[in-house]
């Protein structure tokens, strides 16, 4: 995994929302930047703070206790052990693991803040990140137990606690104890110095992972949706006219327009004019570019959001070594992920939405213009037994209602918690992982209409009232690579494992979808 890849380089430049995902999806190895300013912030933090500590300097999280215990000063003797017991008592995270893709992401995004050189962390614990991540030796991370302020402490002390060997790692297919991984593959755990416990855990890494990977599959969701009402119109022999160029020339929203554009093209619309008997298309198909566009725009402004927020040094406190500074503040705080991410569901969550209503436009005969009831492909006597694509639509409901339900912003639950010293936190993390549920449901109601779509125009075909040389060459590969793996429904059967397969497909981007 990850082999002939070209390597992520840590420290000099900037880490994209692409890099990340490259390195949680396909394993990229990485490596650390040989900028001579990289490695100076690096060599100088180090050196600042040992100098600190010799002359007895009173730095939070290294001469004193951590959070409301910030007024504890720990006796010089046991400055060593401090770091190793932050990583102890938060190991109390609950829930499901994260994957090892999600892991991944979260030791890469912490990489990157350590490597901007403002946490005062040694070359040891940058390099054994690196190994770590290139010889896919992952933290086994718990889902629940960060308030998004200081950061994801708890998940991320099992990132801290494998660094040291005492956590669990995903290696070799298998679960064991980091001792036993590093040991495997000739590494070593390393001793933690004075604030390298707390720049470990004291950050954003966990939400602004998540982020990274929520904002792949909501950008080509976008796309998909454009994909998929193009379908559904022509399955319902809708009206072209609706996403003419000239209409959305005056409503300049440009993401909204780039939506129309994309499903004006895939109608065919100037070569091939669809002009419906009804004047005006029932809004799921007639107003889908100004639902869909509203996520199509906002993902300039979420990418800012979480690639300013993965580009920075986000623990406390933050050293700058060559200026000789040591700086207190709350960076770890989650805002920007957790508004990014409470909006970003928003937005997805009315894809579902959107595409519940094709969908059930579809399946109805008071609606779909003369396409069979549920879609079904039964003839004769066998439509009375045969219920296409009924349970479907219904289960297109429940995962839509779900995604609704979920669109509460976490980022207004603040509650103060320990012993009132982080009075007010950002709940990112709750967000973030808030949004890939509503994606991973959205995704699944779009499977279903994408087939349901695609039954519809087959439908339409066999009727005699669609010609397939009218269709634009994209549309027509994409018909014939799904009939590669899915067959008209005539009688019914069972539909899990094409749904299924269906949103794998989709997960993996499995069709090019326009370039923007």
């Amino acid at each position: 995994m990850g082999s002939g890849l070209k390597k992520v380089s840590f420290g000099a430049q900037r880490i994209s929302i692409e890099d990340i995902v490259r390195i949680a999806h396909q394993g990229t190895p990485v490596e650390l930047s040989t900028d001579s300013l990289f490695t100076k912030k690096v060599d100088e933090g180090v050196r600042f703070l040992d100098q600190l500590l010799r002359e007895e300097g009173h730095i939070y999280g290294v001469t004193t206790g951590y959070g409301d215990s910030c007024t504890v000063e720990v006796p010089h003797s046991l400055i060593d052990e401090l770091p190793i017991h932050l990583t102890r008592f938060h190991g109390c995270g609950l829930g499901e693991y994260f994957t090892q893709e999600k892991g991944r992401a979260i030791l890469a995004v912490r990489l990157v803040s350590l490597s901007q050189g403002y946490s005062g962390v040694s070359w040891d614990l940058l390099n054994l990140l690196v190994d770590m991540l290139n010889k896919q030796i992952i933290p086994v991370i718990p889902e629940e137990g960060s308030v998004g302020a200081s950061g994801d402490l708890t998940p991320l002390s099992y990132v801290a606690g494998a660094l040291i060997g005492e956590r669990d790692v995903y290696y070799n297919d298998s679960i064991m104890p980091s001792a036993e991984a590093f040991k495997q593959a000739s590494l070593k755990p390393i001793k933690l110095r004075p604030k390298e416990g707390l720049a470990i855990m004291n950050g954003t890494a966990v939400m602004t992972a998540l982020a990274c990977l929520a904002f792949e599959r909501a950008e080509y969701l976008s796309k998909l949706m454009a994909r998929i009402t193009a379908l559904s119109s022509l399955a319902l022999k809708g009206n072209s006219n609706h996403f003419d160029d000239i209409l959305f020339s005056v409503k300049p929203h440009p993401g909204q327009n780039q939506i129309a554009a994309w499903i004006q093209n895939d109608l065919n619309h100037h070569s091939h004019p669809r002009n419906s008997q009804r004047l005006q298309d029932r809004y799921s198909i007639r107003c889908a570019p100004h639902i869909i566009g509203v996520l199509q725009d906002s993902l300039p402004w979420l990418r800012t959001f979480i690639e300013n927020e993965l580009n920075s040094a986000n623990d406390n406190p933050i050293v700058d070594g060559i200026g000789e500074h040591v700086l207190h503040g709350g960076h770890f705080y989650g805002g920007h992920i957790a508004m990014a991410m409470d909006s970003m569901k928003n937005c997805v969550a009315n894809l579902a939405d959107l595409a519940d209503r094709q969908i059930a436009t579809m399946v109805d005969v008071k609606m779909n213009h003369g396409l069979p009831s549920n879609l079904s492909g039964a003839k004769g006597e066998r439509r009375y037994i045969n219920h296409g694509f009924k349970a479907i639509q219904i289960g297109c409901s429940a995962w839509t209602a779900e995604a609704l339900k979920l669109t509460m912003p976490a980022s207004v639950f603040s509650r103060s918690t320990e012993c009132h010293n982080q009075d007010k936190v950002s709940m990112g993390t709750i967000a973030a992982r808030d949004c890939l549920r509503v994606l991973q449901l959205t995704e699944q109601v779009a499977a279903a209409t994408l087939l349901a779509a695609v039954q519809g125009i087959w439908l339409r075909v066999e009727m005699g009232e669609l010609e397939k040389s009218s269709l634009t060459k994209d549309v027509s590969m994409m018909l014939d690579d799904i009939g590669s793996f899915f067959t008209l429904i005539d009688e019914d059967r069972p539909t899990d494992k094409l749904l299924r397969e269906t949103i794998g497909y989709i997960q993996q981007k499995r069709w090019d979808l326009y370039e923007s």
